[in-house]
């Protein structure tokens, strides 16, 4: 039985060699689907924004020289930290009672933060006009504060709407952590929090930095939320995208502001990699 596992071995290792002779073969459909959904439109996208209307850097130019343009580039990267902070300070305890729960409490908690997949983001966003208006239940809490129509609002419908890209990293990272590293951190005279802090956190970094990146990233694009529960004093890049494109027709300024995203969400991501590269916890595990 032995030898013949052993000829079958080397059968299947001689065939997989010839068929490996061009393993990139392979990966032809998979480039293939990448150059054409995803390079090929953006790299339509930075030629309109030197071509159009004028052949050089001049929707660059009116970017940079643009109040409107310039403060909507400052006010998404504002907004998209404010949320990522948000979310965070969220996240991380609902994250750690995940953890420390039993069974079937966790799995309910998986099941609440897992809840926002399964909801239209257009339905959630027409839910929190309808708490956040004037005379909505948020304004009744509050003493007549209304929220629609502010930066706070906005901060609430997309925090909502990205908790659970927090949650779910911060929690896969935990389950990681030999948790006997707290208690033992006390016995030798720290005291609780100073043990969690010193000890369980750091541990958890590589979650923060993964939950962080993915929540800012994507809280960079964001449209409908923005759009619906702010106001057009406050817009985000995304709808002054949407309004130089669809509402003046200049596709230049439009492909140019896409660009200047792209390019400042590439270069975080490269400063993110550089720092977790050289952090020097690299996370836990358990024994």
């Amino acid at each position: 039985m032995a030898v013949l596992t052993t000829v079958a071995s080397g059968a299947a290792r001689d065939a997989g060699t010839r068929r490996g002779g061009r393993p990139v073969l392979l990966l032809l459909p998979a480039i293939a689907v990448l150059l054409i959904m995803f390079v090929l439109p953006v790299g339509i996208i930075v030629w309109r924004s030197v071509t159009d209307p004028v052949t050089g850097f001049g929707n660059y130019t009116w970017i940079f020289s643009s109040d409107t343009a310039t403060g909507s580039l400052v006010r998404t990267f504002g907004i998209a930290a404010l949320v990522t902070g948000v979310t965070l300070v969220l996240a991380y305890p609902y994250a750690y009672l995940m953890l420390v729960s039993g069974p079937r409490a966790r799995a309910a908690l998986t099941l609440i933060a897992l809840m926002p997949f399964w909801t239209s983001l257009m339905v959630r966003t027409f839910a929190w006009m309808i708490l956040l208006q004037d005379n909505g239940i948020v304004a009744s809490l509050t003493g007549g504060q209304a929220f629609l129509g502010t930066t706070t609002g906005v901060v609430i419908g997309m925090t909502q709407v990205l908790l659970p890209f927090m949650v779910l990293p911060l929690y896969a990272t935990m389950t990681a952590v030999d948790t006997r590293l707290v208690p033992a951190a006390q016995t030798l005279g720290a005291s609780p929090v100073k043990a969690f802090a010193q000890v369980f956190v750091p541990l958890t970094l590589p979650g923060v930095a993964a939950g962080c990146l993915t929540v800012f990233i994507t809280a960079l694009g964001f449209y409908v939320t923005p759009a619906l529960l702010g106001s057009p004093q406050d817009a985000m890049i995304s709808q002054q995208i949407f309004t130089q494109v669809n509402g003046l027709l200049k596709w230049g300024r439009g492909g140019a502001l896409g660009t200047v995203l792209l390019l400042l969400t590439l270069a975080l991501l490269g400063l993110a990699a550089l720092i977790l590269r050289y952090s020097p916890v690299k996370g836990g595990g358990r024994t």
